[in-house]
């Protein structure tokens, strides 16, 4: 069993969640991390290291074969040199939203040079969706 902390396009009712969790999570589960989270040119968005309240959901999985799917989604490839990935995945304590602790989930975080490079923009409000801007 894993956990995934997702913020994005994984969430519950957003595309990427529909193609690669739907029927696959044991448990979800609102959540946050701390971070700070941006939106990229690209639709997308991405968290880095920080103190603000990011909003998500901690996902629960059982097969281990979904986890490199994720990477490839998220551009992750633990062999190559981390420049060479578009995130990196590590694990983050992460709460629910009371601030109870659900412990370690892994999370797929962006640079702080990454995100400058695309042009990211910060969401201060920790909450990404489609039509974030």
């Amino acid at each position: 069993m894993f956990k995934v902390f997702v913020y994005g396009t994984l969430k519950p009712g957003e595309v990427n969640y529909q193609r690669y969790c739907e029927g696959r999570i044991v448990k979800e589960e609102q959540a946050i991390a701390w971070g700070r989270l941006f939106l990229l040119p690209m639709g997308y968005p991405g968290l880095t290291v920080g103190t603000n309240r990011i909003e998500g959901y901690v996902l629960h999985f059982q097969d281990s074969h979904l986890l490199n799917q994720l990477d490839q989604l998220e551009g992750y490839h633990p062999d190559s040199p981390l420049e060479d990935n578009r995130y990196l995945r590590q694990l983050m304590p992460v709460f629910r939203p009371t601030g109870e602790p659900l412990g370690d989930a892994l999370v797929y975080v962006m640079s702080v040079e990454k995100i400058e490079g695309y042009g990211g923009v910060e969401l201060l409000n920790g909450s990404w969706s489609p039509v974030s801007d």
